[in-house]
């Protein structure tokens, strides 16, 4: 797979602040915060940068973290 390149401005008008910390700076979203946390809908859960389908929802699980 390529890599993706962007310019930061790029990323920037692309990503919500947030998804531009995590993505990019290496941050974290706050436990228990994530809009995906509880939902059970069927699908594919794509990366925010590359579009690509890391994993099927049949494969989400509940670790307790709250991540």
């Amino acid at each position: 797979m390529d890599t993706v390149r962007k310019t930061d401005d790029a990323w920037k008008r692309q990503l919500t602040p947030e998804q531009y910390a995590v993505t990019r700076q290496k941050s974290t979203e706050r436990a228990f915060s994530c809009a995906y946390l509880k939902s059970q809908e069927p699908g594919l859960y794509r990366c925010v940068g590359c579009g690509i389908g890391p994993f099927r929802s049949t494969e989400k699980f509940d670790s307790g973290t709250g991540w």
